[in-house]
């Protein structure tokens, strides 16, 4: 039987894309999270993954820099 998680680790939802790729600082180009945050988030608590969210968002942000 599966086991369910707790609430407070089921609430986040992956920011996962399916576009799984690492660049060369090993960060997925999909959802601009580190292999250790990817391997690591079903086990990782709502706070933990709030603040991986928060990371990729000023990946994100610093991506968009680079490109402009």
């Amino acid at each position: 039987m599966a086991q369910k998680l707790p609430p407070q680790q089921s609430a986040t939802q992956s920011p996962c894309v399916r576009n799984c790729c690492l660049d060369a600082d090993d960060i997925c180009i999909g959802c601009l999270r580190s292999i250790d945050e990817i391997v690591g988030w079903g086990s990782k608590s709502a706070q933990e993954k709030a603040a991986i969210l928060e990371r990729c968002a000023v990946r994100k942000q610093a991506k968009e820099q680079v490109h402009k």
